[in-house]
């Protein structure tokens, strides 16, 4: 059954609201509009449930997440245009898993969940975007590409011009914090990103997931230290899971990521991927010494 779930218009922006907020695996799509397009950003699960999708001239997005592409095959006869880092997840379903790197059987099982759950098309033609990229939608209205990698290697962020409005993509201020569980994910950059994103000039910041749309500077602010304060937060348990020698297994198992009853089928997948990152950060730092092979412990 096809239904609308809301939306609210600021400038040239239209926030396309999906279900429960955007709550994963729906989403808030983007629709801004220009004097002479109109350019539809992360089209998800919330637009494919619309009873109709809105018209628009060319798709943006911020990077290969299923979520985000979930609703790209309403738009068949525009334009497509990824970060050029994560444009080959787009052009075949192999490439995509590539980006996931989850091992067999959960492998499999995504590959389905993929073309059935979240309807993946591929586009051998689909445009590649850089830093800074401009798309220029007629009467002085833009969207300006901001490369925001850790996410994945090419996420990022969309600075609406001239109204002052950021799109954060999937720096999504939750309270589940930054996302860092894939094969193309990265910790360093998503640390760095996160340093950079405080800096940027804008009034108005709107995410794909929960939050919708954040009004004031200082919210923001406020919000961002928090889902930032995550990644610290995750890292000072492990410290404290740590005062003894553990495995990557072991460590896995305790879950760091997710609640220990959470069932997420990928989850040890990304908490193996997600600690094997701040194990080696810890390392790096002489935090946490290999006491024999393959066991960690706190120094």
């Amino acid at each position: 059954m096809s239904e609308d779930f809301g939306e609210r218009q600021i400038g040239a922006l239209t926030v396309l609201f999906g279900a429960r907020g955007g709550k994963y695996p729906s989403g808030n799509s983007l629709l801004v509009t220009g004097r002479d397009a109109r350019a539809v950003i992360d089209p998800s699960l919330g637009l494919v449930a619309r009873a109709s999708a809105p018209p628009a001239d060319l798709v943006l997005n911020s990077h290969c997440h299923e979520d985000h592409i979930a609703g790209n095959h309403l738009y068949p006869d525009v334009p497509w245009h990824l970060p050029e880092a994560d444009l080959p997840g787009i052009r075949s379903l192999d490439a995509l898993m590539q980006l996931y790197g989850y091992p067999e059987p959960i492998g499999s099982a995504w590959r389905k969940a993929l073309v059935e759950q979240f309807h993946f098309t591929p586009r051998a033609d689909a445009h590649g975007f850089a830093d800074g990229a401009v798309f220029d939608l007629g009467g002085g209205v833009r969207v300006r590409a901001w490369h925001a990698p850790g996410h994945t290697r090419g996420h990022s962020l969309f600075l609406i011009e001239p109204d002052g409005i950021v799109y954060l993509a999937d720096i999504d201020l939750s309270s589940f914090g930054p996302y860092y569980g894939d094969a193309w994910s990265d910790l360093g950059d998503f640390r760095r990103t996160l340093g950079r994103v405080r800096e940027l000039d804008a009034h108005c910041f709107a995410t794909f997931h929960h939050i919708g749309v954040v009004e004031s500077r200082a919210d923001f602010l406020e919000r961002l230290a928090r889902f930032s304060a995550v990644i610290d937060a995750r890292e000072s348990r492990l410290l404290a899971y740590l005062a003894e020698p553990h495995t990557l297994a072991e460590i896995v198992q305790h879950r760091f990521v997710y609640r220990p009853g959470d069932a997420v089928a990928f989850a040890d997948a990304v908490e193996q991927r997600s600690m094997d990152m701040h194990l080696r950060e810890l390392l790096a730092q002489v935090r946490v010494s290999e006491v024999e092979p393959g066991r960690f412990r706190a120094v």
